[in-house]
């Protein structure tokens, strides 16, 4: 059975986008069929993954939320050969506005996937960093979803609205949407505020912080730039094993599949 994870947080610069690539790119390589979706106007996701804005200004996930196509036209092969990506370019900001008079709005990207989950075991959607109609969008067709928070003071900022909204969408249209976990990014082990920070949000969360942590890592940095994820940059760095470690962590939950969810404490 497919499943959808929404990678969430309206703070930006907390690794949201490279965290999205590279689980996505990860768990493609443990020949998990993967679907990236791109839905954050800015659509680094997509040219981090290789993809040339031209081939795909005229047909990507834009133009299928606003129905002239289906999505299923507007999945694009990458590199990898179990990974496929639904492009994003800054028409999204115009979709956020034609949706608005829609009926069901907040419900079209969900009617839209329910098209080709089926082909897929993750489908990974890198949301925008703010909760507008495009991210209550993503969490209503989503099953769960990842918060990644990096280990600097200001973590915690804004997280209490996120879980806020998402009460609100649990409440009302997507009842079983659930979190997945919160991801450390951004971790530098020289400092005592980073460990001080990581080890604060694990004592506070618990076994809903993923034991993977993401180190701040050049590699991780550049490898966007030459439209890779990082397995294909740099296998053997920092960032590749934390990625892969994450992949695997991701897989064993979803066979596991525990009853329990400790997030009930946080959501309802």
């Amino acid at each position: 059975m497919s499943k959808i994870i929404a990678m969430v947080n309206q703070k930006g610069g907390v690794g949201k986008t490279t965290s999205a690539i590279n689980l996505a790119a990860c768990l493609s390589v443990a020949e998990k069929r993967t679907l990236l979706l791109d839905l954050d106007p800015q659509g680094n996701a997509s040219v981090g993954l290789g993809l040339n804005n031209e081939n795909y200004k005229n047909k990507n996930l834009y133009h299928a939320l606003i129905g002239e196509c289906p999505i299923k036209e507007v999945v694009y092969s990458t590199e990898l050969p179990f990974l496929q990506v639904c492009p994003a370019d800054n028409n999204l900001i115009g979709a956020e506005i034609e949706l608005v008079s829609e009926l069901a709005r907040e419900s079209k990207l969900k009617s839209a996937l329910a098209t080709i989950r089926d082909g897929f075991d993750f489908i990974i959607i890198d949301c925008p960093p703010s909760l507008g109609l495009l991210t209550v969008n993503a969490l209503n067709a989503s099953d769960s979803f990842i918060v990644p928070m990096q280990t600097e003071y200001f973590a915690m900022e804004g997280f209490a609205q996120l879980l806020n909204t998402v009460r609100l969408i649990r409440n009302s249209i997507n009842p079983s949407l659930e979190m997945e976990g919160i991801l450390l990014t951004m971790f530098d082990s020289r400092a005592n505020l980073h460990k001080q920070v990581a080890h604060e949000i694990q004592t506070h969360f618990a076994d809903k912080v993923f034991s993977t942590v993401v180190p701040r890592n050049v590699k991780l940095s550049e490898c966007p730039s030459f439209g890779k994820p990082i397995i294909l940059y740099d296998i053997e760095s920092k960032g590749s094993e934390a990625y892969l470690s994450l992949a695997k962590e991701l897989i064993i939950r979803q066979r596991t599949a525990p009853q329990a969810n400790a997030e009930t404490n946080y959501l309802s």
